[in-house]
């Protein structure tokens, strides 16, 4: 009685197997009849080709290394610069001398973690977008529209677009007095770094020449918030915490998490191919490097706006917000998964996600009106 169903299903893992079997001989095809080409060529060209097989074989290995391995990647990295044992904000003055010539200032928390997240992007990582084998893709398919080796692009370029709204505010508001005193160069020329093209190799097509890479820009970026924070220590810069600053501060903050928010339910809603959503990962992995910005950020807004949130009576409302951005950074999954909110079989990962950063925007929000009351 039970043959008929033991055969069906021998016929099916029979038919299963024998096309498994022609996908990996059509993907051999190609490199069996270079092999045999290869052969009959002479010296000379073997060595040549052979070199060049070598080194894209090299760089396949490195490139392979770099997207799996996140180097000194810690979901708990605010904790380690102890803000909350600061006694000074931001420009706040420390000490000076019998004579007044010499002063001291309060550096800024933020602009230290902005500085610290573009260095771990680009000089404790490699920058993935810009790598030339990230660039060609997958046989030129977008490696952005395959399941492999982007989702460290994904998260630093998730990490970066935090930083940048950041740049933006101090240079618009946070590093200047009342909006109307000058432009602090050295963070104009930050901001401008830091808003180059995440994807520039070394040379490119348009225009037609040789560039200076993406990392290079960023470098840059570290040097001038840098160079700000010493001159900030030296009462040579000012940073204004002020009430409506903060306020201000929030609104980007919350706006930019609400963009991220409507990116991951366009996909979710529209997209339920559970572990076979190509784009998934993209998505999950920019919210969360994202996320993972705006956590140390918000930790360090807490130390240079210490003043304003005592004032206001926001500790422990602060606290719960920043308690919000950790239980995001919880859900690291191995596979991404796009499935239905309703399914049984494959999680939905874009919707999980989709109700922390929610979460985290509501929280935002609730301190913004506290602060403007």
């Amino acid at each position: 009685m039970l043959e008929p169903i033991v055969e069906f299903f021998t016929r099916i893992f029979h038919w299963i197997g024998v096309g498994i079997g022609w996908l990996f001989a059509w993907l051999a095809w190609p490199f069996l009849a270079l092999g045999r080409w290869y052969r009959h060529r002479g010296w000379i060209l073997q060595a040549v080709v052979g070199s060049l097989v070598l080194l894209f074989a090299g760089l396949y290995i490195y490139f392979m290394w770099q997207t799996q391995v996140w180097t000194n990647f810690n979901p708990d990295y605010p904790a380690a610069y102890k803000f909350d044992e600061r006694t000074v904000t931001a420009g706040e003055q420390v000490n000076a001398t019998e004579g007044g010539e010499t002063r001291t200032c309060g550096r800024s928390a933020i602009v230290e973690v902005a500085a610290d997240l573009t260095d771990f992007n680009v000089n404790e990582n490699a920058w993935i977008s810009s790598m030339l084998l990230y660039k060609t893709g997958f046989f030129f398919i977008d490696w952005d529209n395959t399941p492999f080796f982007d989702n460290k692009a994904a998260f630093q370029r998730g990490v970066n677009q935090g930083v940048r709204r950041i740049a933006v505010e101090l240079v618009d508001a946070l590093g200047r007095v009342r909006g109307t005193s000058q432009i602090d160069a050295r963070l104009q020329k930050a901001r401008e770094s830091i808003q180059f093209s995440e994807d520039t190799w070394y040379f490119g097509l348009n225009p037609f020449g040789p560039k200076a890479p993406t990392p290079s820009f960023y470098r840059q970026s570290i040097k001038n918030f840098r160079e700000f924070n010493d001159a900030l220590a030296n009462c040579e810069a000012v940073f204004d915490a002020r009430a409506d600053n903060l306020i201000q501060l929030l609104d980007r903050i919350s706006s930019d998490i609400g963009s991220t928010s409507a990116i991951l339910r366009e996909r979710s809603e529209n997209y339920n191919g559970g572990w076979f959503d190509t784009r998934a990962d993209d998505r999950f992995w920019f919210a969360y490097g994202q996320l993972y910005a705006y956590y140390g950020l918000l930790d360090a807004a807490g130390a240079d706006f210490a003043d304003v949130i005592r004032q206001r009576s926001l500790e422990s409302l602060w606290e719960a917000t920043e308690g919000q951005f950790r239980a995001a950074l919880t859900i690291t999954p191995a596979i991404i998964s796009n499935g239905r909110e309703d399914g049984w079989i494959m999680p939905t990962h874009l919707a999980t996600m989709g109700f922390y950063v929610l979460r985290v925007r509501s929280n935002l929000v609730e301190l913004r009106q506290v602060l403007d009351r």
